[in-house]
C-alpha cells in the first residue's frame, strides 16, 4: 500500500541498527511497503522558449557541491563538461523511477553522451530499504553501479514490497552476487556510513529535503523535471 510522506522524511538518518537484522535481512519500517516519496513542490521552471535566458547565479556554489565525500563520486560524461547535473534520489521513490524511465535516457542521449553534461548521481535514501538498494549498487563492482541503479528503478515494484529480501537477492544475482556476497554487502558498515554521510551533507548544507532534487551548475530544481525543463536550464549555460 502506498505510503506518501512529506519532505521532512529527508531529515531522518539511516543507521545499521534499523537497516539490518543479522547479516541477511534489511530492517523494514513497521507496517506496509515502502512507496515513499515527497509531494512535488510547485515548479519554478517556466515553459521552455526558443532562446534560453542567461543563467542565473547559482543557489549553491558549484565548488561546495563538488567537494569530495568519503565515498567515490558516481558520475557519467565528460569530467570537463560545461554543465554539471547532480541528482539526489531515493531508490524507493516512484518519481525517481519515473524520471529514470522517461527522462533520463533522453538526457543521456542529448547531453551526457555528447560531452555537454557531467551527470552525478547521489544517494538520498528516504528509508532503510532505499539504503539497502544503494548499498548493493555500491557493492556491485567496477562499472556496475549505474546498471544496478537503473535495474533497481526499472524493477522497483518487484522489490519495494513488505518482504523485499528475496526479490532483492534475485536482482542482485543478475549482477553477479552470491547469497554470501549479498549478505556481506548489507552488513558493510563502512558503505552504509558513507551513504548516510552523502545524505546528511545534502540536508545540512544544500537544504535537500525531497526526491528527486537536481542541481544544474548549482541551481536547484525540486521535483521531477521534463526533458524540456532540463534542456532550458542546460542550454542557458551552453549558449551563454
Amino acid at each position: 500500500m502506498d505510503n506518501p510522506q512529506d519532505t521532512e522524511t529527508g531529515t531522518a538518518g539511516i543507521s545499521r541498527r534499523n537497516l539490518l537484522i543479522g547479516a541477511a535481512a534489511v530492517a523494514l519500517a513497521a507496517g506496509g511497503g515502502f512507496y515513499v516519496w515527497s509531494r512535488d513542490s510547485a515548479s519554478v521552471i517556466t515553459p521552455a522558449t526558443a532562446q534560453p535566458a542567461p543563467p542565473k547565479a547559482p543557489d549553491i556554489a558549484p565548488a561546495d557541491l563538488l567537494a569530495p565525500s568519503t565515498l567515490s563520486e558516481q558520475s557519467l560524461g565528460d569530467a570537463n563538461a560545461p554543465v554539471t547535473v547532480i541528482e539526489y534520489a531515493s531508490m524507493t521513490c516512484p518519481h525517481c523511477a519515473q524520471f529514470h524511465e522517461n527522462v533520463y535516457p533522453e538526457l543521456k542521449k542529448r547531453y551526457i553522451d555528447t560531452g555537454k553534461v557531467r551527470f552525478i548521481f547521489r544517494e538520498f535514501p528516504l528509508d532503510p530499504l532505499a539504503a539497502a538498494g544503494f548499498m548493493l549498487a555500491r557493492c556491485a563492482g567496477e562499472g556496475k553501479y549505474f546498471p544496478m541503479i537503473e535495474t533497481l528503478f526499472a524493477q522497483q515494484k518487484e522489490w519495494v514490497v513488505p518482504k523485499p529480501i528475496e526479490p532483492l537477492l534475485a536482482i542482485a544475482r543478475q549482477a553477479g552476487f552470491t547469497k554470501e556476497s549479498f549478505d556481506a554487502c548489507l552488513s558493510n558498515q563502512k558503505v552504509l556510513d558513507g551513504i548516510e554521510e552523502v545524505r546528511s551533507k545534502a540536508v545540512q548544507k544544500f537544504k535537500v529535503n525531497s526526491t528527486p532534487t537536481f542541481f544544474v551548475n548549482g541551481n536547484k530544481l525540486n521535483g521531477s523535471p521534463t526533458i524540456e525543463e532540463l534542456s532550458k536550464q542546460i542550454d542557458s549555460y551552453l549558449k551563454s
